[in-house]
């Protein structure tokens, strides 16, 4: 990875700002330009922008997020989820370029009831879980070289993650109701920084799933974060059908990264020591 140069898009979201600030401290060539200046739907601007920066390596981590918001807009779903990272495997296949895109843990439906491979069925029940698998299978089928990563609960510097809501309704809430049949792994945008890169270095190609290690319910989580906060709100387990949300959610989607971790020969730290450190910074 030495002397190549990076492309990064979605700079202003939770993984984009632990991008630049991570490639910034290892003193890393990249360039991060802001959204106007970096539309992934706008293949016009892609082109011309990979053709003046002319990267090595394209990360790209802008998304579709809302996930309920998907039910009543599945058109700008699949256009950022799907249609765009089609577009960019494209662009980077026909520049020699090296693409890393992101999925989703949404792309089980968590009838397994188990810790999910990369090699188990995928069966998303939302907008969002279709939208982010339909855009795995478009970076597979037009990238040369590329790296899907499936991710899970992210969470680091920004507004748009479990625990910054969490952390606002502590404030006005001293009796928190969360949902304790919801499965997952929080996992911590800094470690996905940190594995990103490392599977680079190791010249890792194809899918894989990366998470931070264990699994837990948004109850857990939340008490965790409570606990480790030092506060005093009262946190009671309710089953997830107690909120009235627009998209169907898997009860259970944790994965496992079991495979990347062994290739890697290195342990991915826990979701509860990555919680930890975050609420640290």
């Amino acid at each position: 990875m030495k002397n190549q140069k990076i492309l990064i898009t979605g700079s202003g979201g939770q993984l984009g700002r632990d991008f630049k600030r991570i490639l910034t401290e290892r003193n890393m060539d990249f360039s991060a330009p802001a959204e106007k200046d970096c539309d992934i739907t706008d293949r016009e601007q892609m082109t011309a922008l990979v053709e003046s920066i002319n990267p090595d390596i394209l990360i790209n981590c802008a998304a579709y997020n809302a996930v309920d918001n998907a039910e009543d807009d599945p058109g700008t779903a699949f256009l950022v989820n799907s249609t765009a990272p089609r577009q960019l495997s494209e662009i980077c296949s026909k520049k020699n370029i090296f693409f890393i895109h992101y999925s989703s843990d949404y792309v089980f439906d968590g009838a397994k009831e188990n810790l999910y491979s990369e090699t188990d069925q995928t069966n998303p029940l939302s907008i969002y879980g279709k939208s982010k698998l339909e855009g795995e299978k478009a970076v597979a089928e037009c990238a040369k070289k590329y790296l899907i990563f499936r991710l899970s609960w992210v969470f680091g510097p920004g507004a748009q993650n479990f625990l910054y809501k969490l952390s606002q309704w502590t404030k006005s809430n001293p009796i928190l109701k969360i949902s304790a049949d919801e499965v997952s792994v929080p996992t911590y945008t800094e470690d996905i920084v940190n594995v990103t890169l490392m599977s680079l270095e190791r010249d890792l190609t194809g899918l894989f799933h990366l998470t931070n290690s264990g699994y837990a319910s948004r109850y857990e989580l939340a008490r965790f974060y409570v606990k480790k906060a030092g506060l005093e709100n009262l946190v009671i387990p309710v089953p997830m059908n107690s909120f009235k949300t627009k998209a169907r959610r898997a009860a259970f989607s944790a994965m496992s990264n079991k495979k990347l971790g062994t290739i890697l020969d290195y342990n991915i730290p826990s979701w509860e020591h990555a919680v930890d450190r975050f609420m640290k910074k």
